[in-house]
């Protein structure tokens, strides 16, 4: 009887931390979709030209941006809204702030004939 019992509580505590498990890799790849998401919006309104970075860089900044904000988010136990509205801002400034950066370094180097 009591290996049974041992047995049985084995299967509720996989049982739980399977469930924790997938619940966060669920939020994962949620953030993630969120972040491919703005960042193929962030290469629609800044083409080229006027972001300064390449359209994989400017999904991977918008992926690692959303990932950022869902953490944060998930850290201070907000709602699911709150949580969507900061993975999407972070990965908005993430794309901005290294857009401009990578802009800036680019248009100081000067060419000689």
């Amino acid at each position: 009887m009591g290996v049974l019992f041992f047995v049985l509580l084995a299967i509720v505590v996989l049982a739980v931390v399977g469930g924790a498990i997938l619940g966060l890799l669920l939020h994962v790849i949620w953030w993630a979709i969120v972040g491919l998401v703005v960042g193929l919006l962030a290469r629609v309104v800044l083409p080229d030209d006027r972001s300064g970075i390449g359209p994989l860089q400017t999904v991977l900044f918008g992926i690692a941006g959303a990932l950022l904000g869902g953490v944060l988010a998930g850290a201070f136990d907000v709602g699911w809204f709150i949580e969507f509205i900061l993975a999407v801002l972070v990965a908005a400034v993430l794309i901005v702030v290294f857009g401009s950066t990578s802009r800036r370094s680019g248009s100081g180097v000067t060419r000689t004939p």
